[in-house]
């Protein structure tokens, strides 16, 4: 197996547990949210492994991209033919770049709530912006070849 696909295989089953925690912190923050209970060092803590996991899948993807030949295919065609290609478009653009943003507005949840001063803006930071991240990474999985 070689540096790529070996890569590609952590990748894809890192994301797995990289969105089952994201689910889990955003839900913890609507239900404390919801509960008008006070922010604890464990919704802390649930939130910073879904932070930290994300930042590892970011990571992992980043070295991934550098690593495709998707990539080189892109530069040998082009970008217009790039942009005229589905499948490449969506592995050398769109899935980077959405992903990019959702790791993005997942840390400002992450350092937004460290700012807040009250419970419920606490989790209403976390809430949000984490669901925002979520779908956002869920709308540029490449389902039909990561389920494979």
């Amino acid at each position: 197996m070689d540096a790529y696909q070996s890569v590609l295989a952590l990748h894809s089953y890192w994301a797995f547990a990289t969105l089952g925690l994201l689910l889990i912190a955003l839900l913890n923050s609507f239900a404390g949210l919801s509960a008008k209970r006070p922010f604890l060092k464990r919704d802390r803590q649930i939130a910073l492994i879904a932070l930290t996991f994300t930042h590892i899948q970011f990571l992992l993807g980043m070295v991934l991209y550098f690593l495709s030949p998707k990539l080189e295919a892109a530069k040998a065609a082009g970008m217009g033919a790039v942009m005229k290609d589905s499948n490449l478009r969506l592995f050398v653009v769109e899935h980077p770049l959405t992903n990019i943003i959702a790791v993005i507005l997942i840390t400002i949840g992450w350092s937004g709530h460290k700012k807040a001063a009250e419970s419920p803006s606490k989790f209403k930071r976390l809430a949000y912006l984490y669901t925002i991240g979520f779908i956002l990474l869920l709308s540029r999985i490449p389902w039909n070849q990561w389920l494979n």
